[in-house]
């Protein structure tokens, strides 16, 4: 099924599909209600070291996705979350779309993890 990318802070729509957000930490300024996430999966974030050193700074995004990948690998628990996202692109009949509060739409986890997630399907 087809895995979206979409930021927290816009307005849920019924096309999202299973909304799940894979920040570490939860969006600030956002309510429960707002967010209207379906799962968190805590756990899939980039650890607290890997996003400090990252910042969110584009020139470090090739850098940051190999380490981010490098993680999910050999994290126990982001392995686990991992695999359990796999397991819902393959069983749910309906879209996935990863939530994420970060302002830069094209260079964080989310992109990293719908990255995986294609590859997979093909």
């Amino acid at each position: 099924m087809p895995v979206q990318i979409k930021r927290v802070y816009e307005e849920a729509k019924k096309a999202d599909g299973m909304r799940v957000l894979v920040d570490r930490v939860w969006p600030r300024g956002m309510s429960k209600e707002d967010a209207q996430v379906d799962e968190w999966l805590k756990e899939i974030g980039p650890s607290k070291e890997l996003r400090q050193w990252f910042d969110h700074d584009p020139d470090k995004f090739d850098q940051f996705k190999e380490k981010y990948k490098e993680e999910l690998k050999s994290n126990e628990e982001q392995q686990e979350e991992l695999e359990k996202l796999k397991d819902w692109t393959i069983e749910h009949k309906k879209d996935i779309t990863l939530v994420f509060g970060a302002k830069d739409e094209k260079n964080n986890q989310a992109v990293v993890l719908k990255e995986i997630l294609d590859r997979q399907q093909v």
